[in-house]
């Protein structure tokens, strides 16, 4: 079966349909740049622009950066527009797609329902933890395979700061900082989320997943098995389309 999935990132709004029997894209994805600002009627233009591309006409899946309550209502907005608050996501979708039925969920979820289900968190019980590294920090706790949703743990404090704002890959590049010390503050802030929930697994998702071997081996003294996200930056698209397909 086939559904199709669009991710909704700060810099980027990628979709494409997803094969839901291999977790695989079957075709290439499609990409348009987040509006900015990112306001719904900006970010929906967006995401009918990718839908379009394909001549799509059944249901959609969408992931947003931020918390989705009752179904799709938007209560977080770190990386987007503040009018996003409290909006009514799936009416939006929906209305803008022509009436096509469509779900909302949090992005990082969606990567970690896609990592759990097709990826690097295969079979993996215990505490797992998936973090998104992209203009913020997304997170996604499973428990013995069952997910504690919408925990933004990219949003803790360390040292004073919001973590993501010193360890994301926006970081990194808007400081101009090399891979080393760009994964010294990972280090750090992955210290940090050991200490408060001692995970057996984290999964490194996001762009820079693909990167694994520029940073990965700077990060010591960290007891659980770190691994590169084994759909790397299209598992939201994955997840996205889980969730409308019922199977998240």
């Amino acid at each position: 079966m086939q559904i199709f999935g669009v991710d909704i990132g700060g810099s980027g709004i990628k979709g494409a349909p997803v094969d839901l029997d291999k977790g695989e894209l079957t075709q290439e994805r499609c990409k348009v740049l987040t509006p900015h600002p990112a306001t719904p009627d900006g970010v929906a233009d967006g995401v009918k622009e990718v839908v379009d591309h394909f001549g799509w006409t059944g249901p959609v899946g969408l992931t947003f950066p931020g918390v989705v309550t009752g179904g799709a209502t938007i209560r977080t907005a770190a990386n987007v527009d503040k009018s996003w608050i409290d909006t009514d996501a799936g009416a939006l979708f929906s209305d803008r797609l022509g009436g096509l039925p469509v779900t909302v969920v949090n992005d990082a979820d969606a990567a970690g329902v896609a990592e759990m289900h097709f990826g690097a968190g295969q079979g993996r019980k215990g505490t797992v933890i998936l973090l998104t590294f992209g203009t913020g920090i997304g997170s996604a706790l499973f428990v013995n395979g069952v997910l504690v949703p919408n925990t933004e743990l990219g949003h803790l404090e360390l040292n004073g700061h919001d973590a993501e704002k010193k360890a994301s890959s926006k970081a990194k590049e808007d400081g101009e900082l090399t891979w080393e010390h760009w994964a010294h503050r990972v280090q750090k802030y992955l210290a940090h989320v050991e200490m408060l929930f001692s995970p057996e697994l984290f999964i490194i998702g996001g762009g820079v997943s693909r990167k694994a071997d520029k940073f990965l081996h700077f990060i010591e003294d960290i007891k659980a098995e770190i691994v590169p996200a084994q759909l790397q930056n299209n598992a939201g698209i994955v997840g996205a389309a889980m969730h409308a397909a019922g199977d998240d």
